[in-house]
């Protein structure tokens, strides 16, 4: 009597992983041994990349943040600490956003973190 294999589950398995690496290079694409092992590094690529993703816009954000800060006569670091002592809590998602699409609205925080700055210099001395 013959072994059971269970061949259509194991062909429509083998036939979704070869469709994943559809693109890929080679034996990569072609033959299920290569492909599943390629899909599989791929799939932790892709997870690496979605959090790493996260960080990646944050830089974006600060470097275009600075950007702006420099060009109305203050650091980054400087305009954040400005913000926290005048109890202003915008992330810098938003903050990017306005220092690009809205001048006036950022000017008017930089003068606001500015005269935090000087309140608390001033609280110190």
């Amino acid at each position: 009597m013959a072994r059971a294999t269970n061949s259509p589950a194991s062909r429509k398995r083998h036939k979704k992983v070869l469709k994943y690496a559809k693109g890929y290079f080679g034996n990569k694409s072609k033959l299920f041994r290569y492909a599943k092992e390629a899909v599989q590094h791929a799939w932790q690529y892709a997870y690496a990349a979605r959090k790493k993703k996260k960080g990646d816009f944050r830089s974006l954000w600060i470097i275009r943040l600075n950007a702006a800060c420099r060009g109305a006569g203050i650091s980054y670091s400087r305009f954040i600490e400005g913000l926290k002592a005048a109890n202003i809590t915008l992330d810098r998602k938003v903050l990017s956003d306005l220092a690009i699409r809205d001048e006036v609205a950022f000017a008017g925080l930089v003068v606001k973190a500015q005269d935090a700055l000087k309140a608390k210099a001033a609280a110190k001395a």
